[in-house]
């Protein structure tokens, strides 16, 4: 009778059963079973063979760190300085990174990209494609604006579309690229088991057996991973640890700007982002964010500027709000670019401690780009956007100069909120200032207010000026 070569195993409890049930025999969860394929045997008998360590095992000597030797593995540049950036500083040799994001937000392009510069460097890559035909990636190329130059280096990155794990482990032994690209991790099939692609067993087998050849044979891969309704990951969590590094790109399809995360990162900081634009010939990186943004800027009743810090760079951001007052019986908390609950803490703060209450109204909120600023030093711009909303005042900042006839910039601001309504500080306040007054923002409220209603007397100073000349003073 032949050996199986899989069973089920229960993410909950870890029971282990040779077939599939929809309900646990251990625990009695339900869909908590998945296939898992059944590890190798070692050659071995007696009571130490069946705990997996051998009869001829021997203990390992620890060694003192002080005694290990590190060796300076040079990193592999991909030609793209906001991505080299978030990765710690390139590619490193035998490392998996994991680039996560929705449907069509440019995952495919960007590493087209990066294979056509490293093809331009003269380093060997691969394009392994499980979605897209090798004329469909052509097309790509050609489109791309790497693939205009000298030589055309994108029609130059060697492709198979293949799907089965055994053919792609097969050429990755045979061509030994220096970078590699899998499109995508959810779509390649190991033929060990019978699941289908996608499922938990097969990403997890799938991860594992190009880890293991590309540990061996020093190739850096990039895994091109499918996100889930809620944005996160697709696939088991165990994916994520499996890997070295997890980029996340972020942004909305109708807009411009995309967002590049590192969510884990084994060879640098977890703290930079890389912002780009997507045009017609591909991406093209956004080196000073904070001046279109700023330009952009209304100067209208709800818009305020954040001094946001996204990694290690300050990047200056609009902040709109509306409020309107609602026909329904429970108003509307819409959002896009914060969090909603935080929302719902500034709005409890700012009736309780700044006496503006939007209860019975209905609040929407908007980080103008498409831009997500998930830090607290956001809660301050939100507030003073909701009430100057609310009492349809514009928040704008004092001129360079009492002469300058131009029209006034906005206002800048950012800082937490606590729930007494105090004004925390915020990491970086120093380079948020340098940041806002290079661009002529002369007028920026800050943590150093101490409370909400300090924060808010620039909204009354505005209404007294209200069809004046001057503006608010800086605070």
């Amino acid at each position: 009778m032949a050996r199986a070569t899989s069973v089920h195993v229960c993410s909950d409890c870890g029971h282990e059963t040779p077939r599939w049930h929809g309900r646990c025999p251990g625990c009695g969860a339900w869909n908590t079973l998945v296939e898992e394929a059944v590890a190798r045997p070692a050659a071995a008998s007696g009571r130490r063979g069946a705990l997996g360590g051998g009869a001829a095992a021997k203990a390992a000597a620890p060694i003192p760190l002080a005694h290990v030797e590190a060796a300076d593995v040079a990193r592999l540049s991909t030609g793209i300085g906001e991505l080299d950036r978030v990765l710690g500083g390139g590619v490193v040799p035998g490392s998996l990174v994991l680039i996560g994001g929705s449907p069509g937000i440019g995952k495919s392009t960007l590493t087209t990209m990066v294979l056509a510069n490293l093809v331009g460097s003269g380093r060997r890559t691969l394009y392994v494609s499980a979605e897209e035909s090798a004329a469909q990636i052509k097309l790509r190329a050609e489109r791309l604006g790497c693939g205009h130059g000298p030589g055309r280096p994108a029609l130059q990155i060697p492709v198979i579309a293949e799907t089965d794990l055994a053919v792609v482990l097969a050429t990755l032994e045979r061509e030994r690229p220096d970078v590699c690209v899998v499109d995508s991790v959810q779509t390649l099939h190991a033929a060990a088991l019978s699941g289908a692609p996608g499922s938990v067993g097969q990403v997890r087998e799938v991860a594992g057996e190009i880890m293991r050849v590309a540990k061996v044979h020093g190739i850096a891969v990039l895994l091109v991973g499918h996100v889930t309704k809620e944005g996160s990951l697709a696939g088991p969590r165990v994916l994520e640890h499996l890997v070295d590094c997890v980029l996340q790109f972020e942004g909305e399809r109708e807009r411009t700007y995309r967002t590049l995360r590192s969510l884990k990162n084994r060879f640098g900081s977890t703290s930079e982002a890389g912002v780009f634009e997507m045009r017609d010939d591909g991406l093209v990186e956004v080196l000073d964010a904070s001046a279109r943004f700023v330009g952009e800027a209304t100067r209208a009743p709800g818009s305020v500027v954040l001094a946001a810090m996204e990694g290690s760079r300050p990047l200056l951001v609009e902040v709109q709000a509306l409020v309107s007052q609602s026909d329904l019986e429970v108003p509307r908390r819409v959002v896009s670019g914060i969090d909603r609950n935080r929302l719902a803490l500034v709005l409890a703060v700012l009736a309780r401690h700044g006496g503006v209450g939007v209860g019975t109204s209905d609040v929407f909120v908007n980080v103008v780009g498409g831009v997500r600023v998930d830090e607290p030093g956001a809660d301050l711009a939100v507030a003073l956007a909701v009430a100057s909303a609310a009492r349809g005042v514009a928040l704008t900042g004092s001129r360079g100069s009492p002469s300058d006839p131009g029209e006034a910039p906005p206002l800048a601001c950012f800082g937490e909120l606590g729930l007494t309504g105090e004004l925390r500080t915020v990491a970086h306040a120093e380079r948020r200032v340098a940041e806002a007054r290079k661009f002529g923002l002369a007028t920026i409220v800050t943590p150093e207010v101490g409370t909400l209603r300090a924060a808010l007397r620039t909204l009354r100073a505005s209404e007294r000026s209200q069809g004046a000349t001057r503006s608010v003073a800086a605070v």
